[in-house]
């Protein structure tokens, strides 16, 4: 290791600042392009020291635990609470547009859907019983270490205000020293915590329930998938319908997101009478399309299914819902089967759908909406389409994991 003093040239994928030095790039957290940086130097990876010079767009972190001076420890959920708005979002956008220009794609990207301080109603967060207390809170970036937070900027209050009841219902359930995680959303009936990396006996099981009953506002708790106790089901809306998702089921982790997503997705297909919905999770689109059109639901996962499926029966007014439970990776629609479509919606996770592209490209469906969190695998995918004749006619891209590297992209596509 040594201590090197150098100037940061940009900021690389995952937000690090990356600075050229006579041994190659070396990639150091919490730097931005124009600082002058000591940092400890080992192999490609720095280690901020000090700055010597800061970057006019570095900024106060609003959170205490962000950052390699944070009271208790640099907190792994965030990793550009040091930007400016402007340099943050410009970052974003460039992501796409960067993964684009990668496969010779350059279509007009609209400006950021940004996101905002509490609007996050899905967070995983760790958790470990040590001899003195519980510790919850997200790992240190790159490390095993828990930090234990008090505070959180981007979660919603109806998480944060709450920490003090996820802590003792997860003191209920710890056994050992061994770390385990809690996926905790936010729905319109109370918190849904699902645990994973536990093991309960009957005794922690009884605890359970009775630090769940004792607590206001906890819709339900699961562990590994089973229902441990659900005073009042869980449930989201997705445009007039609601939706109680399977413990652990995967959502947009904010609201305003998921909306804008959905308009940009409705705007597109328009007057479609017929849409395939790809990779349909729960429902997000797929009940909000069925106001106005049929829709045929496929998806892998064998629960998010039954959910949609539920909550379609159970709505009155909505189109026709069929579902189809179909692993996409290894068998795509084909292009045959997909010819009865006016339009396609896919939502893939961060794979992507290229096998499932290949077949839309023979399909000649008119009209596709793609969303991806992933602009890398999403750029492959649409020069799959493009190559095939399909036009991008907009692509914008939407932050929901605030003061992160990951950004989604809803882009539209026709014949």
């Amino acid at each position: 290791m040594s201590t090197e003093i150098v100037t940061i040239n940009r900021l690389g994928a995952q937000g690090d600042g990356i600075a050229k030095t006579e041994s190659g790039a070396v990639y150091a957290p919490f730097t931005l392009p124009g600082e002058i940086v000591a940092l400890a130097v080992n192999r490609n990876q720095g280690t901020l020291i000090s700055l010597r010079e800061a970057s006019p767009e570095r900024v106060q972190p609003k959170c205490r635990h962000f950052g390699p001076e944070g009271v208790n420890g640099t907190c792994g959920g965030c990793s550009l609470q040091h930007a400016s708005d402007a340099l943050y979002h410009g970052f974003k956008r460039n992501l796409v547009i960067d993964a684009l220009k990668s496969k010779g794609l350059t279509p007009e990207v609209a400006p950021l859907v940004v996101a905002r301080p509490g609007e996050r109603r899905r967070a995983v967060f760790t958790a470990r019983h040590t001899e003195k207390e519980l510790l919850l809170g997200y790992n240190q970036a790159q490390s095993h270490h828990i930090v234990a937070i008090s505070e959180c900027p981007i979660t919603s209050s109806g998480i944060v205000s709450r920490l003090a009841t996820i802590r003792k219902i997860a003191a209920a359930m710890a056994s050992g020293s061994e770390p385990f995680r809690i996926t905790v959303l936010e729905t319109e009936t109370g918190l849904d915590l699902a645990f994973e990396g536990l093991k309960l006996s009957d005794r922690q099981r009884r605890a359970t329930v009775e630090a769940v009953l004792g607590e206001r506002g906890v819709a339900r708790v699961s562990l590994n998938g089973e229902i441990i106790i659900e005073p009042v089901k869980p449930s989201i809306d997705f445009g007039g319908v609601t939706v109680s998702p399977p413990p652990g089921a995967f959502t947009q982790a904010t609201r305003p997101a998921e909306e804008a997503m959905a308009t940009l997705v409705l705007d597109h297909l328009g007057k479609a009478k017929r849409v395939a919905d790809l990779f349909a999770g729960i429902g997000t689109f797929a009940l909000r399309i069925a106001h106005t059109a049929r829709v045929h639901a496929v998806e892998g996962e064998d629960k998010a299914l039954k959910a949609l499926d539920f909550a379609a029966r159970n709505t009155q007014g909505l189109k026709p819902v069929t579902v189809e439970k179909r692993d996409l990776f290894r068998r795509p629609m084909m292009a045959q089967e997909l010819k009865v479509f006016d339009a396609v919606v896919f939502d893939p996770p961060r794979a992507g759908a290229e096998a499932q592209c290949h077949e839309l490209a023979r399909s000649g469906v008119k009209k596709i909406a793609a969303v991806s969190c992933n602009p890398v695998t999403l750029a492959r995918d649409l020069s799959i389409l493009v190559t095939a004749g399909y036009r991008i006619t907009s692509v914008t891209p939407i932050d929901q994991f605030l003061w992160s590297a990951h950004v989604e992209t809803v882009a539209t596509l026709e014949k």
